[in-house]
């Protein structure tokens, strides 16, 4: 017996369409906005995907009974629960996660287990619209810049040609390529990974074989990257730079991503011929066609049909729990603007043996991030050895407005750290006595220059971006204040010193300005 929506259930789901829109309309509204940049453009097809998914089960779907659950509530509780972390912790990974949880446990409620069971993959298949956190994305684009780069040369070295590499730079002797974010390869990495996804799913065999698929893309991504880099770097003697720019650039792309394609079709052509192989009789669940075909009837009780308009008890629970979460979000203040003790104007440029030269930013950069205030200032000591001090301070941490990383920004810029990790001063930072910071050395054609970077964040000091997310949705709950800064300092390593000469330089630096920091951020 096949169900059909009623009034009821339309109602239904206008009410929570309203209050979903209500919670997640300025996250949904950001997402949109990711989806305009180049690397994320593939998720405009995503919902498309989605509903023909859905319209492909929908016999299915609609042969088996509706058993509303009890059991859909903890998930919808544990998705409110990351709506809260992504709110006050500034996360729009949780928040996306969040909506997510929230439309299972919804549909959980009210249709129950087994239908959920039919609709899984197009469920869990939303999940591929939501990019990845900022600074998971970056690392990810700085590695595969790497990797391409390391590949890229490989090839062309084989080929005969002179190429050498140092960071994400190849040296071809008569130019220089830079190896760009356009060319990290994530642009067709994440569409190659749903694009194995959604062939696993339609590819009938073993369960090992499709994992293997979908894994299998990610070397196949960064091989034929390292292809494309190799041949703009091959056709550049004939073409001249036209080769990494404009139609060219774009149409290798383009190429690259069939060419994938095209090697996953033919891995899932071997992977057929390799034993065990599957065969016509499959132990896989029927679903409920498959049941009716085989002369099973499915019997639906006609107490759980609902033929009137009064909701089922699960319905006000949810309401209820999803109005508290949208009037507490839009009716409490959880961040308080804290304003410095001190602006950033009167910060000295004579500290101890350092002598300074104050710098300003440009108003483009300083809206993209976001702070309150600032300082840059190129400190000297009477070796005349430089000592770059930056310090940019937030007094709210709202969504998308959180403290950018140097571990994300730098390589942006073509640095590649090196040795990059946490380490422990001789010394405290502040007065409850921190002393770790973070320490990396960076190079860039040749440079290198070493950094050190810590966060300031409400008398803590911090220094990743998990301890940042924690401690900024806690302080907002108990505190109401998400206020905090950044640290960084760096030093050019001179050729005729080592790198101890620059670490020693730097910490000397440290334990000079950090008391003199300390008087400006509100503890």
């Amino acid at each position: 017996m096949k169900e059909k929506f009623n009034i009821s259930a339309l109602l239904w789901i206008g009410v929570y369409s309203v209050l979903l829109a209500g919670i997640f309309f300025s996250s949904l509204i950001y997402l949109t906005g990711q989806w305009k940049k180049d690397d994320f453009s593939y998720c405009y097809i995503v919902p498309f995907i989605v509903f023909y998914l859905l319209w492909e089960k929908k016999e299915s779907f609609f042969s088996a009974p509706s058993l509303p659950s009890w059991k859909g509530i903890p998930v919808l509780c544990v998705g409110i629960l990351f709506f809260w972390v992504g709110e006050l912790g500034g996360e729009y990974t949780a928040l996306y996660i969040s909506f997510w949880l929230i439309l299972v446990g919804l549909c959980w409620l009210h249709m129950g287990w087994q239908k959920i069971k039919i609709i899984s993959f197009p469920l869990a298949f939303i999940l591929t619209m939501f990019p990845p956190p900022n600074f998971i994305y970056n690392k990810i684009s700085v590695s595969l810049k790497l990797l391409s780069s390391q590949l890229g040369v490989a090839t062309m070295q084989i080929f005969g040609m002179s190429a050498y590499r140092e960071g994400n730079v190849i040296d071809l002797g008569f130019t220089q390529l830079q190896v760009v974010d356009a060319c990290s390869g994530l642009r067709y990495l994440f569409p190659l990974i749903i694009l194995g996804i959604l062939l696993a799913y339609f590819y009938k065999d073993f369960f090992w074989k499709k994992v293997l698929l979908v894994f299998s893309t990610i070397p196949i991504s960064i091989l034929v990257n390292g292809i494309r880099i190799a041949s703009v770097g091959m056709l550049y003697p004939v073409f001249g730079p036209k080769v990494a720019v404009g139609f060219f650039h774009d149409f290798s792309g383009w190429f690259i991503f069939m060419i994938s394609m095209g090697i996953l079709i033919i891995e899932m052509w071997v992977l057929k011929k390799i034993p065990p192989r599957i065969g016509a009789a499959s132990n896989e669940p029927m679903d409920g066609t498959a049941l009716k075909e085989s002369g099973v009837v499915l019997i639906q009780n006609s107490k759980l049909k609902i033929q009137n308009l009064f909701p089922p008890p699960q319905f006000a629970v949810a309401v209820l729990l999803l109005g508290a979460t949208w009037g507490l979000s839009h009716g409490v203040e959880f961040r308080e603007k804290i304003p410095m003790a001190k602006s950033f104007d009167q910060f000295p440029i004579k500290v101890g043996k350092w002598t300074g030269i104050r710098k300003s930013m440009e108003s483009e950069f300083i809206e993209a991030l976001d702070l309150s205030d600032y300082v840059m200032i190129d400190y000297q000591d009477p070796q005349g050895r430089n000592i770059d001090f930056y310090v940019a301070y937030y007094e709210s941490q709202r969504k998308g407005e959180s403290i950018h990383s140097p571990a994300t920004c730098l390589p942006g810029g073509g640095w590649v750290f090196k040795d990059a990790g946490e380490v422990k001063l001789p010394f405290s930072l502040n007065a409850q006595g921190d002393s770790f910071t973070n320490r990396a050395l960076m190079e860039k054609a040749g440079i290198k220059q070493l950094v050190y970077y810590w966060f300031p964040q409400r008398g803590r000091i911090l220094t990743n971006a998990y301890q940042l997310k924690i401690f900024a949705f806690w302080d907002a709950l108990t505190k109401q204040r998400t206020d905090g800064a950044l640290v960084r300092i760096i030093t050019l390593i001179y050729q005729d010193e080592n790198i101890k000469a620059a670490e020693n330089r730097a910490q000397d630096f440290i334990l000079e300005i950090a008391p003199v920091l300390d008087e400006y951020l509100p503890r």
